[in-house]
Protein backbone atom coordinates (compact mmCIF):
# COMPACT_ATOMS: atom_id res chain seq x y z
CA UNK A 1 0.00 0.00 0.00
CA UNK A 2 2.62 2.59 0.81
CA UNK A 3 4.78 1.98 -2.42
CA UNK A 4 1.31 2.47 -4.38
CA UNK A 5 0.82 5.79 -2.27
CA UNK A 6 4.47 6.72 -2.82
CA UNK A 7 4.31 6.43 -6.73
CA UNK A 8 1.28 8.15 -6.95
CA UNK A 9 3.02 10.69 -5.00
CA UNK A 10 5.65 11.21 -7.66
CA UNK A 11 3.39 10.59 -9.97
CA UNK A 12 -0.34 11.29 -9.27
CA UNK A 13 -2.64 9.18 -12.00
CA UNK A 14 -3.78 11.14 -15.22
CA UNK A 15 -7.30 12.14 -16.08
CA UNK A 16 -9.62 13.99 -14.81
CA UNK A 17 -12.07 11.29 -13.49
CA UNK A 18 -8.85 9.87 -11.41
CA UNK A 19 -8.16 13.84 -10.08
CA UNK A 20 -10.01 14.03 -7.01
CA UNK A 21 -8.67 10.10 -5.86
CA UNK A 22 -5.33 10.73 -7.09
CA UNK A 23 -4.70 13.97 -5.31
CA UNK A 24 -6.27 13.11 -1.83
CA UNK A 25 -3.72 10.07 -1.80
CA UNK A 26 -1.19 12.06 -3.59
CA UNK A 27 -1.26 14.89 -1.21
CA UNK A 28 -1.38 13.12 2.16
CA UNK A 29 1.30 11.08 0.99
CA UNK A 30 3.80 14.00 -0.35
CA UNK A 31 3.25 16.19 2.85
CA UNK A 32 3.73 13.23 5.44
CA UNK A 33 6.50 12.20 3.57
CA UNK A 34 8.65 12.39 6.59
CA UNK A 35 6.20 10.42 9.05
CA UNK A 36 5.08 7.72 6.88
CA UNK A 37 9.29 7.44 5.57
CA UNK A 38 9.99 7.00 9.55
CA UNK A 39 6.90 4.19 9.90
CA UNK A 40 8.15 2.48 7.32
CA UNK A 41 11.52 1.94 8.34
CA UNK A 42 10.51 0.95 11.56
CA UNK A 43 8.46 -1.49 10.12
CA UNK A 44 10.88 -3.10 7.82
CA UNK A 45 13.33 -3.11 10.14
CA UNK A 46 11.37 -5.52 12.42
CA UNK A 47 10.39 -7.47 9.60
CA UNK A 48 14.06 -7.77 8.66
CA UNK A 49 14.87 -9.08 12.23
CA UNK A 50 11.85 -11.14 12.51
CA UNK A 51 12.36 -15.04 12.64
CA UNK A 52 9.45 -14.88 9.07
CA UNK A 53 11.43 -12.82 6.72
CA UNK A 54 9.80 -12.11 3.71
CA UNK A 55 12.37 -11.00 0.78
CA UNK A 56 9.63 -9.53 -1.89
CA UNK A 57 8.19 -7.38 1.02
CA UNK A 58 11.38 -6.16 2.11
CA UNK A 59 12.30 -4.95 -1.55
CA UNK A 60 8.94 -3.32 -1.98
CA UNK A 61 9.49 -1.78 1.56
CA UNK A 62 13.05 -0.49 0.46
CA UNK A 63 11.28 0.78 -3.18
CA UNK A 64 9.22 2.94 -0.69
CA UNK A 65 11.66 4.26 1.45
CA UNK A 66 13.64 5.37 -1.70
CA UNK A 67 10.43 6.95 -3.13
CA UNK A 68 9.78 8.83 0.24
CA UNK A 69 13.41 9.60 0.81
CA UNK A 70 12.84 11.64 -2.81
CA UNK A 71 9.22 13.61 -1.45
CA UNK A 72 11.29 14.25 1.42
CA UNK A 73 14.21 15.97 -0.38
CA UNK A 74 11.29 17.14 -2.93
CA UNK A 75 10.01 19.58 -0.45
CA UNK A 76 13.56 20.96 0.85
CA UNK A 77 14.13 22.03 -2.57
CA UNK A 78 11.12 24.41 -2.34
CA UNK A 79 13.12 27.10 -0.35
CA UNK A 80 15.86 26.92 -3.34
CA UNK A 81 12.39 26.61 -5.51
CA UNK A 82 10.83 30.04 -3.99
CA UNK A 83 13.92 32.05 -3.29
CA UNK A 84 14.67 31.30 -7.04
CA UNK A 85 11.14 32.37 -7.68
CA UNK A 86 11.50 35.97 -5.21
CA UNK A 87 14.96 36.70 -6.87
CA UNK A 88 13.62 36.88 -10.37
CA UNK A 89 10.50 38.94 -9.71
CA UNK A 90 11.99 41.19 -7.73
CA UNK A 91 15.67 41.10 -8.07
CA UNK A 92 18.13 40.05 -6.09
CA UNK A 93 18.37 43.11 -3.97
CA UNK A 94 14.83 42.47 -2.09
CA UNK A 95 16.39 41.33 0.87
CA UNK A 96 17.81 45.21 1.59
CA UNK A 97 14.11 46.08 2.14
CA UNK A 98 13.84 43.78 4.98
CA UNK A 99 13.80 44.86 8.34
CA UNK A 100 16.64 41.69 8.64
CA UNK A 101 18.06 39.43 6.05
CA UNK A 102 16.96 36.10 6.95
CA UNK A 103 19.29 33.86 9.52
CA UNK A 104 20.24 30.53 8.37
CA UNK A 105 18.07 29.29 11.50
CA UNK A 106 15.13 31.10 9.72
CA UNK A 107 16.00 29.48 6.77
CA UNK A 108 16.46 26.08 7.92
CA UNK A 109 13.51 23.20 8.08
CA UNK A 110 11.69 23.23 11.08
CA UNK A 111 11.69 19.74 11.86
CA UNK A 112 10.85 20.21 15.66
CA UNK A 113 7.75 22.00 14.90
CA UNK A 114 6.63 19.27 11.81
CA UNK A 115 6.59 16.09 14.62
CA UNK A 116 3.20 16.73 14.96
CA UNK A 117 1.62 18.57 12.18
CA UNK A 118 -2.11 19.03 12.90
CA UNK A 119 -1.06 20.73 16.55
CA UNK A 120 -1.16 24.30 14.55
CA UNK A 121 -1.34 26.62 17.94
CA UNK A 122 1.24 29.39 18.53
CA UNK A 123 1.04 31.35 21.91
CA UNK A 124 2.43 34.66 20.21
CA UNK A 125 -1.23 34.91 18.65
CA UNK A 126 -4.46 35.42 19.69
CA UNK A 127 -8.05 35.04 17.81
CA UNK A 128 -10.99 36.87 17.89
CA UNK A 129 -13.72 34.62 16.51
CA UNK A 130 -17.01 35.07 14.74
CA UNK A 131 -17.32 38.79 14.11
CA UNK A 132 -19.87 39.99 11.81
CA UNK A 133 -19.23 41.64 8.19
CA UNK A 134 -22.14 40.71 6.85
CA UNK A 135 -24.98 40.30 8.96
CA UNK A 136 -27.66 39.13 6.63
CA UNK A 137 -26.15 36.19 5.28
CA UNK A 138 -25.37 34.14 9.01
CA UNK A 139 -22.74 32.26 9.76
CA UNK A 140 -21.24 32.63 6.15
CA UNK A 141 -20.92 36.43 6.80
CA UNK A 142 -18.45 35.85 9.87
CA UNK A 143 -14.63 36.67 9.88
CA UNK A 144 -11.87 35.96 12.61
CA UNK A 145 -9.13 38.24 13.61
CA UNK A 146 -5.20 36.77 14.09
CA UNK A 147 -2.92 39.10 15.33
CA UNK A 148 0.01 39.55 17.76
CA UNK A 149 -0.80 38.07 21.36
CA UNK A 150 2.24 40.57 23.40
CA UNK A 151 0.44 43.89 23.54
CA UNK A 152 -1.31 46.30 21.16
CA UNK A 153 -1.04 46.89 17.59
CA UNK A 154 -1.06 50.00 15.90
CA UNK A 155 -0.69 50.59 11.82
CA UNK A 156 0.06 47.32 11.19
CA UNK A 157 -0.23 45.76 7.46
CA UNK A 158 -2.83 43.25 7.55
CA UNK A 159 -3.90 40.00 4.85
CA UNK A 160 -7.25 38.95 4.37
CA UNK A 161 -7.39 34.64 3.65
CA UNK A 162 -10.15 33.54 1.52
CA UNK A 163 -10.69 29.50 2.10
CA UNK A 164 -11.09 27.21 -0.89
CA UNK A 165 -13.43 24.17 -1.21
CA UNK A 166 -14.78 24.05 -4.38
CA UNK A 167 -16.58 27.15 -3.81
CA UNK A 168 -19.15 24.51 -1.91
CA UNK A 169 -17.45 23.53 1.00
CA UNK A 170 -14.81 25.17 3.74
CA UNK A 171 -14.42 27.29 6.55
CA UNK A 172 -12.52 30.10 7.89
CA UNK A 173 -10.90 28.10 10.10
CA UNK A 174 -9.97 25.87 8.34
CA UNK A 175 -6.94 26.81 5.74
CA UNK A 176 -4.31 29.29 5.91
CA UNK A 177 -3.72 28.88 9.35
CA UNK A 178 -0.17 28.29 9.38
CA UNK A 179 0.67 31.49 7.45
CA UNK A 180 -1.63 33.64 9.43
CA UNK A 181 -0.32 32.37 12.49
CA UNK A 182 3.33 32.93 11.55
CA UNK A 183 2.65 36.22 9.85
CA UNK A 184 0.51 37.57 13.24
CA UNK A 185 3.11 36.81 15.14
CA UNK A 186 5.60 38.89 13.62
CA UNK A 187 3.47 41.85 13.76
CA UNK A 188 0.53 41.76 11.20
CA UNK A 189 -3.27 41.28 11.72
CA UNK A 190 -4.62 38.59 9.74
CA UNK A 191 -8.53 37.98 8.31
CA UNK A 192 -9.86 34.90 7.52
CA UNK A 193 -13.52 35.30 5.98
CA UNK A 194 -16.40 32.57 5.24
CA UNK A 195 -18.51 33.37 2.30
CA UNK A 196 -21.67 31.87 0.97
CA UNK A 197 -21.14 28.61 -0.79
CA UNK A 198 -22.54 26.97 -3.40
CA UNK A 199 -24.80 25.05 -4.85
CA UNK A 200 -26.83 27.47 -2.24
CA UNK A 201 -25.81 30.53 -3.93
CA UNK A 202 -24.56 30.94 -7.06
CA UNK A 203 -21.85 32.71 -8.46
CA UNK A 204 -21.22 36.26 -8.21
CA UNK A 205 -22.37 36.12 -4.63
CA UNK A 206 -18.62 34.39 -3.52
CA UNK A 207 -16.78 37.17 -4.68
CA UNK A 208 -19.33 40.25 -3.44
CA UNK A 209 -18.91 38.87 0.02
CA UNK A 210 -15.14 38.89 -0.39
CA UNK A 211 -15.71 42.85 -1.56
CA UNK A 212 -17.99 43.12 1.47
CA UNK A 213 -15.39 41.31 3.76
CA UNK A 214 -12.75 44.30 2.67
CA UNK A 215 -15.40 47.35 2.97
CA UNK A 216 -15.62 45.93 6.60
CA UNK A 217 -11.69 45.97 7.37
CA UNK A 218 -11.52 48.78 5.65
CA UNK A 219 -13.84 50.51 7.89
CA UNK A 220 -12.89 49.13 11.31
CA UNK A 221 -9.40 46.99 11.36
CA UNK A 222 -7.81 50.11 12.63
CA UNK A 223 -9.96 49.42 16.39
CA UNK A 224 -7.46 45.66 15.73
CA UNK A 225 -4.46 47.12 15.22
CA UNK A 226 -4.58 47.02 11.35
CA UNK A 227 -3.40 49.38 8.59
CA UNK A 228 -6.43 50.31 6.26
CA UNK A 229 -4.80 51.30 3.60
CA UNK A 230 -2.76 48.07 2.92
CA UNK A 231 -4.59 45.14 2.18
CA UNK A 232 -2.79 41.85 0.98
CA UNK A 233 -5.43 39.17 -0.26
CA UNK A 234 -4.50 35.35 -0.03
CA UNK A 235 -6.55 31.93 -0.55
CA UNK A 236 -5.65 28.37 -1.92
CA UNK A 237 -7.59 26.81 -4.88
CA UNK A 238 -11.42 28.45 -5.15
CA UNK A 239 -9.87 30.65 -2.47
CA UNK A 240 -7.17 31.28 -4.62
CA UNK A 241 -9.36 31.96 -7.86
CA UNK A 242 -11.52 34.44 -5.10
CA UNK A 243 -8.01 36.60 -4.17
CA UNK A 244 -7.07 36.76 -7.61
CA UNK A 245 -10.53 37.66 -9.41
CA UNK A 246 -10.87 40.08 -6.20
CA UNK A 247 -7.26 42.15 -7.02
CA UNK A 248 -8.16 42.25 -10.83
CA UNK A 249 -11.36 43.65 -10.63
CA UNK A 250 -11.17 46.45 -8.06
CA UNK A 251 -14.24 48.19 -7.70
CA UNK A 252 -16.13 46.82 -10.22
CA UNK A 253 -19.64 47.70 -9.41
CA UNK A 254 -20.78 44.39 -10.87
CA UNK A 255 -19.47 42.47 -7.78
CA UNK A 256 -20.58 45.54 -4.79
CA UNK A 257 -24.01 46.03 -5.02
CA UNK A 258 -25.30 48.20 -2.28
CA UNK A 259 -21.77 49.45 -2.23
CA UNK A 260 -20.55 50.71 -5.40
CA UNK A 261 -18.42 53.44 -4.37
CA UNK A 262 -16.37 51.61 -1.67
CA UNK A 263 -12.84 51.11 -2.63
CA UNK A 264 -12.09 47.43 -2.62
CA UNK A 265 -8.42 47.79 -4.13
CA UNK A 266 -5.99 45.66 -2.52
CA UNK A 267 -2.08 46.33 -2.50
CA UNK A 268 -0.79 42.56 -3.39
CA UNK A 269 -2.17 39.58 -4.51
CA UNK A 270 -1.11 35.97 -3.07
CA UNK A 271 -3.15 33.09 -4.78
CA UNK A 272 -2.48 29.41 -4.16
CA UNK A 273 -3.21 26.41 -7.04
CA UNK A 274 -6.21 29.20 -8.12
CA UNK A 275 -8.34 28.51 -10.67
CA UNK A 276 -8.58 31.01 -13.39
CA UNK A 277 -10.02 30.02 -16.15
CA UNK A 278 -13.86 29.77 -15.55
CA UNK A 279 -14.55 30.06 -19.42
CA UNK A 280 -12.50 27.46 -21.05
CA UNK A 281 -10.24 30.20 -22.61
CA UNK A 282 -6.80 28.79 -21.95
CA UNK A 283 -7.58 25.89 -24.38
CA UNK A 284 -7.09 23.52 -22.11
CA UNK A 285 -9.72 20.11 -22.43
CA UNK A 286 -9.14 20.29 -18.04
CA UNK A 287 -10.98 23.66 -17.90
CA UNK A 288 -13.44 23.08 -20.64
CA UNK A 289 -14.10 19.59 -18.62
CA UNK A 290 -14.33 21.54 -15.29
CA UNK A 291 -16.60 24.07 -16.78
CA UNK A 292 -19.12 21.96 -18.00
CA UNK A 293 -19.44 19.24 -15.69
CA UNK A 294 -19.25 21.49 -12.77
CA UNK A 295 -18.57 25.00 -12.78
CA UNK A 296 -21.59 25.40 -14.72
CA UNK A 297 -24.03 23.03 -13.06
CA UNK A 298 -23.12 23.43 -9.55
CA UNK A 299 -21.40 26.92 -8.86
CA UNK A 300 -22.27 29.58 -11.97
CA UNK A 301 -25.46 27.70 -12.29
CA UNK A 302 -25.74 28.25 -16.10
CA UNK A 303 -24.76 26.75 -19.00
CA UNK A 304 -21.59 28.25 -20.63
CA UNK A 305 -23.61 27.84 -24.16
CA UNK A 306 -26.55 30.34 -22.73
CA UNK A 307 -23.91 33.08 -21.09
CA UNK A 308 -20.86 32.82 -21.80
CA UNK A 309 -19.75 36.40 -20.78
CA UNK A 310 -20.57 35.43 -17.13
CA UNK A 311 -18.22 33.13 -17.09
CA UNK A 312 -15.86 35.15 -19.01
CA UNK A 313 -16.90 37.86 -16.17
CA UNK A 314 -15.29 35.23 -13.47
CA UNK A 315 -11.44 34.49 -14.87
CA UNK A 316 -9.26 36.23 -13.94
CA UNK A 317 -7.33 35.15 -16.84
CA UNK A 318 -9.68 36.98 -19.17
CA UNK A 319 -9.66 40.43 -16.28
CA UNK A 320 -6.18 41.26 -16.36
CA UNK A 321 -5.53 44.63 -16.86
CA UNK A 322 -2.79 47.66 -16.13
CA UNK A 323 -3.99 48.77 -12.95
CA UNK A 324 -3.63 45.12 -11.15
CA UNK A 325 -1.41 45.19 -8.03
CA UNK A 326 1.22 43.26 -7.57
CA UNK A 327 1.10 39.34 -7.60
CA UNK A 328 2.92 36.15 -6.38
CA UNK A 329 1.38 33.23 -7.87
CA UNK A 330 2.00 29.51 -6.09
CA UNK A 331 1.08 26.45 -7.88
CA UNK A 332 2.68 22.99 -7.68
CA UNK A 333 3.41 21.07 -10.95
CA UNK A 334 1.65 17.83 -9.59
CA UNK A 335 -1.65 19.35 -8.84
CA UNK A 336 -4.48 17.11 -9.88
CA UNK A 337 -7.24 19.34 -9.37
CA UNK A 338 -6.13 22.02 -11.37
CA UNK A 339 -3.56 22.65 -14.47
CA UNK A 340 -0.40 24.26 -13.42
CA UNK A 341 -0.57 25.06 -17.31
CA UNK A 342 -3.77 27.71 -16.00
CA UNK A 343 -1.42 29.51 -13.60
CA UNK A 344 1.49 29.43 -16.49
CA UNK A 345 -1.10 31.63 -19.10
CA UNK A 346 -2.23 33.49 -15.71
CA UNK A 347 1.23 35.12 -14.86
CA UNK A 348 2.36 34.98 -19.08
CA UNK A 349 -1.00 37.46 -19.15
CA UNK A 350 -0.22 39.26 -16.07
CA UNK A 351 3.39 39.80 -17.50
CA UNK A 352 2.54 41.24 -20.65
CA UNK A 353 -0.41 43.36 -18.99
CA UNK A 354 0.60 44.64 -15.67
CA UNK A 355 2.94 47.35 -14.89
CA UNK A 356 3.38 45.86 -11.16
CA UNK A 357 5.60 42.71 -10.25
CA UNK A 358 4.58 39.09 -10.94
CA UNK A 359 6.40 36.55 -8.67
CA UNK A 360 5.72 33.06 -10.06
CA UNK A 361 6.95 29.66 -8.20
CA UNK A 362 6.12 26.89 -9.50
CA UNK A 363 7.20 24.03 -7.15
CA UNK A 364 8.15 20.53 -9.03
CA UNK A 365 5.91 18.00 -7.13
CA UNK A 366 3.61 19.97 -5.11
CA UNK A 367 -0.23 18.32 -5.07
CA UNK A 368 -2.80 21.03 -4.69
CA UNK A 369 -3.38 22.36 -0.72
CA UNK A 370 0.51 21.55 -0.20
CA UNK A 371 0.08 24.35 2.67
CA UNK A 372 -2.70 23.08 4.50
CA UNK A 373 -0.95 22.16 7.72
CA UNK A 374 2.61 22.50 8.03
CA UNK A 375 5.11 20.24 6.31
CA UNK A 376 8.31 20.71 5.23
CA UNK A 377 7.25 22.28 1.86
CA UNK A 378 4.61 24.38 3.36
CA UNK A 379 6.86 25.62 6.01
CA UNK A 380 9.28 26.98 3.36
CA UNK A 381 6.35 28.43 1.07
CA UNK A 382 5.24 30.39 4.52
CA UNK A 383 8.37 31.62 5.25
CA UNK A 384 9.00 32.70 1.10
CA UNK A 385 5.68 34.30 1.11
CA UNK A 386 6.58 35.88 5.01
CA UNK A 387 9.69 38.15 3.12
CA UNK A 388 7.82 38.48 0.16
CA UNK A 389 5.31 40.10 1.90
CA UNK A 390 7.34 42.44 4.14
CA UNK A 391 9.26 43.45 1.06
CA UNK A 392 6.04 44.39 -0.40
CA UNK A 393 4.99 46.04 2.86
CA UNK A 394 7.83 47.79 3.36
CA UNK A 395 8.46 48.98 -0.29
CA UNK A 396 4.97 50.12 0.25
CA UNK A 397 5.40 52.64 2.82
CA UNK A 398 8.70 53.71 1.58
CA UNK A 399 6.33 54.79 -1.64
CA UNK A 400 3.64 56.21 0.35
CA UNK A 401 6.42 58.64 2.53
CA UNK A 402 8.51 59.73 -0.97
CA UNK A 403 4.83 60.87 -2.24
CA UNK A 404 3.96 62.59 1.12
CA UNK A 405 7.29 64.64 0.93
CA UNK A 406 6.81 65.43 -3.28
CA UNK A 407 3.34 66.87 -2.29
CA UNK A 408 5.00 69.05 0.92
CA UNK A 409 7.76 70.31 -1.43
CA UNK A 410 5.28 70.84 -4.01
Amino acid sequence: MTAALTANAIRPLPGFRAGIPSFVAGWLTSELAPHLLAVTAVDAATHATGRRRNPAGLALAGVSLAGLGFLVDQGRRAREQAEDALVEGIGVDYVEQLDAEPTPAELATPWRSLVNPFRMRNGAVKVEKNLVYAGDIGRRGLLDIYRPAGGDVSGAPVLLQVHGGGWCIGSKDQQGIPLMQHLAAKGWVCVAINYRLSPRDAFPAHVVDVKRAIAWIKENIEQYGGDPSYLAITGGSAGGHLAALTAVTANDPAFQPGFEDVDTTVQVAVPHYGVYDFAGASGLRSARLMRDTFLAPKIVQKRFADDPEAFEALSPLLRVTSDDPDFFVLHGTRDSLVDVRQARQFVARLRETSTRTVVYAELPGAQHAFDLFPSIRSAHVVRAIDRYLHWHWNSWRADQAGDTDQVREG
